[in-house]
């Protein structure tokens, strides 16, 4: 009679040295991160309000479209992104995830800045 010899399908697992090296790369990312963050923020208010100010005198004061506006190399900064909202006469900038400013337009003032709010 002859036995039946069962194998054992071992799975790979990855090495620890390996799992490691991944868990110190997130805990330094989250360092870095952590360490720029208020540098990070501080500039990023002041790239949003720039733009919001600048594209809103752009969009509603000289009467240009939006896309005309983003193409200004006054205007546009690099993680900004810009949207209106017409009804309002409201332009808003925003570094996603981390800052947010809208300026309002009205003919006597102009475009005004909203208040920051930390």
């Amino acid at each position: 009679m002859a036995t039946a010899k069962t194998m054992e399908v071992r799975q790979h697992q990855p090495s620890r040295w390996r799992r490691n090296l991944v868990l110190l790369a997130c805990a330094l990312a989250v360092a870095i991160v952590a360490f720029f963050w208020g540098r990070m923020r501080e500039t990023s208010l002041a790239s949003t309000a720039y733009s919001a100010q600048t594209a809103c005198l752009c969009r509603f004061a000289a009467s240009r479209s939006l896309e005309a506006c983003e193409a200004d190399p006054g205007v546009s900064r690099p993680w900004v992104t810009l949207s209106e909202d017409v009804a309002s006469r409201s332009l808003t900038a925003r570094v996603p995830g981390i800052a947010e400013q809208t300026a309002r337009w009205s003919p006597r003032g102009g475009c005004m800045l909203e208040p920051w709010s930390d």
